[in-house]
């Protein structure tokens, strides 16, 4: 028995060995000089490694879409690698960071891409979130900033002059630097490592969302798996979408308050909860919601949880509601985007539902006389991609102008952007598996796609 403990003590004390030597190794291998990756139509301009040590955070799992709350704890140590590149002829300058496991945890042998959001296509706030829970979990995790910088909105690089929109950053944003960073991550790997990833994963919602889709249709070999959540998929549409009811309001020259908004939403729960057979808080047949609720018989009445007393639902409330839950309409009444589900929060007030964002139907009131409150995706996407002007005033498109700058974006830019191609046999047969999901505010975008994979994929 004394035999036993000692050989049982001897390899213990071998493998913490060999555990500590790969770690000590992998530490020391965390310089440039190590990594020397190659990008067929790029030029490496710079590499920057060091290891980061004394780093924790708590990752709720709110924000990281596919998985569970996780912690990172203080003893963690990996090795930052940021490449910086440029695509020759095209000026541009794209980073894209990676982070390599080193030590509690090692690295599970397998790579996690996280997506962008918004005009983002990585490095920001959200994006770090979700690496640093890949990294809890043991991840390779890598994002690019597309070359755009860290920027929130596109205003900094959308226009190389007026009059001349950066076709190149767009494009990188789009399609081109997500392919980049897999073969970019997926060389510093195994650098690093020795051995190339067992498997390879995108994880990404909403812009992020568009940005897998993109990797199945246009890049079917980069990833094993796809994590898609609420993908723009038809973005030069949804993008002008985004304005249909600050438009709306626009042309009617009235904008309520947030709380007569709040109103429609409180009683088109109460009304459509039903609808599905199952009284449970949610409205789920938002198609017979739509053809059923009437917001015009809530005018006159109080307006909800307002800021001050005497505040009724009005008309243009009830004709902005309404237009925004039947979708965006032409000035000759063609439909061309639908609408949003009336238990929507419009308006931002919510935050559970917004986290802090405006709603579509935002106004602000604290001046004493309420003025609209654009998003600036939808009137960027108008100034900058359509209009290619700085100073296009949006609030004073006339039904018509704004019809004929919602075709433009379309015509120009769906081939560059959407995502819309339903034949995803090539991925099928590389062996990828993708799992998409959409909440109830936004399935529409989602349903008008599935039909057609479904047919080309012959599954």
């Amino acid at each position: 028995m004394l035999t036993v403990v000692v050989l049982s003590s001897f390899f213990h004390l071998c493998t913490r060995g060999e555990t500590l030597f790969a770690m000590t190794s992998l530490a020391s291998s965390c310089v440039p000089s190590t990594f020397s990756p190659e990008l067929f139509g790029g030029s490496i301009l710079s590499i920057s490694a060091s290891v980061v040590t004394n780093t924790s955070f708590e990752i709720p799992g709110e924000f990281r879409f596919t998985q569970p709350s996780v912690n990172l704890t203080a003893d963690a140590v990996y090795c930052n690698v940021t490449v910086n590149y440029t695509h020759p002829g095209q000026n541009d300058s794209i980073i894209v960071e990676t982070w390599l496991p080193i030590e509690s945890p090692s690295w599970n042998g397998r790579l996690q891409t996280i997506g962008g959001g918004g005009w983002q296509a990585g490095r920001f706030w959200l994006t770090y979130v979700g690496m640093q829970g890949a990294l809890a979990d043991g991840y390779v995790t890598v994002t690019t900033d597309a070359g755009l910088g860290q920027a929130e909105e596109a205003s900094p690089w959308a226009l190389l002059s007026p009059g001349n929109v950066n076709f190149y950053a767009i494009q990188n944003l789009a399609s081109v630097s997500l392919n980049d960073e897999a073969i970019i991550a997926k060389s510093l790997i195994e650098s690093f490592y020795g051995r190339k990833p067992d498997y390879s994963y995108w994880n990404g919602c909403s812009q992020g969302g568009r940005q897998g889709m993109m990797m199945a249709q246009r890049y079917p070999d980069a990833y094993d798996g796809l994590a898609i959540g609420a993908p723009g998929i038809y973005w030069s549409k949804l993008v002008p979408s985004i304005s249909w009811p600050q438009q709306v309001m626009n042309m009617l020259k009235s904008y309520p308050h947030g709380c007569e908004f709040d109103a429609f939403m409180v009683a088109a729960v109460e009304a459509c909860d039903g609808l599905d057979g199952v009284e449970d808080g949610m409205v789920s047949d938002i198609v017979q919601c739509i053809n059923t609720f009437d917001a015009f018989s809530l005018v006159g009445q109080p307006g909800f949880n307002c800021s001050e007393p005497g505040i009724n639902v009005t008309q243009a409330a009830a004709v902005a509601f309404n237009a925004t839950t039947h979708g965006m309409t032409t000035a000759g009444g063609k439909k061309v985007w639908h609408g949003l589900s009336p238990a929507t929060d419009l308006t931002g007030n919510n935050f559970a539902y917004s986290l802090g964002q405006l709603g579509v139907l935002a106004t602000n009131c604290t001046s004493g006389t309420c003025v609209g409150a654009p998003r600036i995706f939808g009137d960027q996407w108008m100034q900058f991609f359509v209009a290619n002007d700085y100073d296009l005033n949006t609030g004073n498109l006339t039904h018509q102008e704004f019809d004929r700058f919602v075709h433009l974006g379309t015509q120009r830019w769906a081939s560059i952007t959407d995502t819309d191609d339903a034949d995803l046999t090539a991925f099928r047969d590389a062996g990828g598996k993708m799992l998409s999901w959409h909440g109830l505010v936004s399935r529409r975008n989602k349903e008008l796609l599935n039909g057609q994979m479904l047919t080309n994929t012959g599954r």
